[in-house]
């Protein structure tokens, strides 16, 4: 299945509100993501007849391996690169907004080298690499 950035926001916030909520419902998607009731409608049975998701008799929407997995990764990426970003001085709110855009462009060859960079080089201390900044601008030495 080709797979797009819509279907993987749905199926990531499945999988964000099961880790929250008991059960996971349209509703539940709805309203986290402010979409009307029909659309996600839509979308789940998208996700159904792509196989993704399982929707019980009561309505109650679960990740199969396949959603799962697809769900899982957006996640992780958008967890690393939100994360990386406030690191690096972006303002959070901003910084998942970015992300949120990023997850589903980057490749998964460029997605593993960032991390393993990211993960290599860590940004310990965003202060000090402003000061070091301000003192190259200023002409100062460290």
């Amino acid at each position: 299945m080709q797979h797009n950035k819509s279907s993987e926001d749905y199926l990531e916030t499945i999988l964000i509100l099961s880790k929250k909520l008991p059960v996971v419902r349209s509703i539940d998607i709805a309203v986290e993501l402010n979409f009307s009731k029909p659309s996600v409608s839509v979308a789940m049975k998208h996700l159904r007849e792509n196989e993704c998701i399982v929707v019980n008799h009561a309505g109650f929407i679960t990740l199969t391996e396949k959603g799962m997995k697809i769900a899982s990764s957006v996640y992780e990426r958008h967890q690393v690169l939100s994360r990386w970003l406030i690191s690096i001085g972006v303002n959070p709110k901003t910084a998942a907004e970015d992300a949120c855009e990023m997850e589903h462009q980057i490749s998964d060859e460029s997605f593993q080298a960032m991390k393993k960079f990211i993960l290599e080089h860590p940004v310990e201390n965003h202060q000090e690499m402003e000061t070091n900044e301000k003192n190259e601008k200023e002409g100062k030495a460290d």
